[in-house]
């Protein structure tokens, strides 16, 4: 899972099979280990959540930790989007 907080939310759309897809632009940072050091990890991430997980409240500033997979935004696009499978929200 990925940790992350939610930068962005889109208004509520319907894809043309009727189904809810909400757009979300995610910020995450955290330190992670490669070579045997440490390394800080930033990035912006543009996500989609389709379906009935798509009806969640959730608004800028949420910490969520988020499982899923990267596609493409599109056939006639190369940029790459994180479609979200699993969310949870992070208590603090």
């Amino acid at each position: 899972m990925i940790a992350a907080t939610v930068q962005a939310v889109e208004t509520l759309r319907y894809t043309p099979a009727g189904l809810p897809l909400l757009r979300l632009q995610l910020q995450h940072d955290s330190e992670q280990l490669e070579a045997g050091m440490n390394r800080k990890v930033q990035c912006q991430l543009p996500a989609v959540i389709i379906g009935e997980k798509a009806n969640l409240p959730l608004q800028s500033g949420d910490q969520i930790k988020v499982k899923g997979f990267l596609a493409q935004r599109s056939a006639k696009s190369t940029q790459v989007v994180l479609h979200i499978q699993e969310l949870q929200r992070i208590q603090y």
